[in-house]
């Protein structure tokens, strides 16, 4: 399981196949690998035409029931491969963000860390930088941000989240949670320019030091995005997998800021 991010660049694979259909196709390529990968560390060399496993879902008529199915694992390659006449079509989209096939798409794995929830946490601002922190502050009085939307995937037995109880940061005036960090991200629905150009100050993924007229002007960012407001976040050698992912969101989310469109999610 985990949160898939999309840019919202329209594009011919987008058209031919829907960005639900690339993205099923991704996801079933990735798992027939790791299907590949696991039979062959087990010594199985058999042609993926031959392997299988059960794949177990609920029903769609809301009855509580499940099903399951026998995949085979070729079939998925199959499936998958319907993407590759298509990938030239990314090698000069403006949204590929990874220069890769289909790199407007990216996933953050559950469950998420108690260190990369911790790092999430510690990024947000102080009152030193009281502008950012002011706007931070009014935002969850103004759209009561209580994390309570979070609490059937924080009680979902780990399955979401490593850790099973809150942390919380003192921010001056207020505390803000886990919770509350993870439901302004990622369960508010789609995320729109303006609100990504606000979430890029919040987390210090461009910079902060802005008068109030500069923040008002952030979105739409113009062409200039990339030198005004250059993005700060870089990988280094302690992230963890949660922290490199949610870099990696980060990045999507400004790049989805400067083309000026949505960053698509499903969580």
């Amino acid at each position: 399981m985990a949160i898939d991010y999309v840019i919202d660049w329209q594009c011919i694979p987008k058209e031919t196949f829907g960005t639900a259909g690339i993205l099923e196709r991704l996801k079933e390529r990735e798992r027939a690998n790791a299907v590949i990968r696991l039979f062959r560390q087990n010594g199985d060399n058999r042609p993926p035409s031959e392997m299988g496993f059960e794949f177990t879902r609920s029903t769609p008529d809301d009855s509580g029931d499940e099903e399951t199915q026998v995949i085979v694992v070729q079939d998925l390659l199959d499936n998958a491969a319907e993407l590759d006449p298509l990938a030239h079509h990314c090698e000069s989209c403006p949204a590929n963000r990874t220069g890769t096939p289909f790199g407007c798409i990216g996933f953050i794995q559950y469950p998420l860390s108690a260190m990369g929830e911790a790092w999430l946490l510690n990024l947000l601002p102080t009152p030193d930088e009281a502008l950012i922190w002011l706007l931070l502050k009014q935002g969850i009085e103004e759209f009561q941000y209580d994390g309570s939307t979070v609490l059937p995937l924080r009680q979902a037995g780990g399955a979401y989240f490593e850790q099973g109880g809150l942390m919380s940061r003192r921010l001056g005036e207020f505390a803000i949670t886990s919770d509350q960090v993870f439901e302004m991200l990622f369960l508010l629905g789609d995320i729109q320019p303006t609100h990504a150009g606000i979430l890029l100050l919040f987390f210090g993924a461009t910079s902060s030091d802005l008068n109030a007229e500069a923040i008002m002007k952030l979105t739409p960012p113009g062409p200039n995005a990339f030198v005004k407001h250059p993005f700060l976040m870089r990988p280094e050698e302690h992230d963890d997998r949660t922290i490199s992912d949610m870099k990696s969101f980060f990045a999507a989310l400004y790049l989805a800021w400067t083309l000026n469109v949505k960053l698509l999610l499903d969580v």
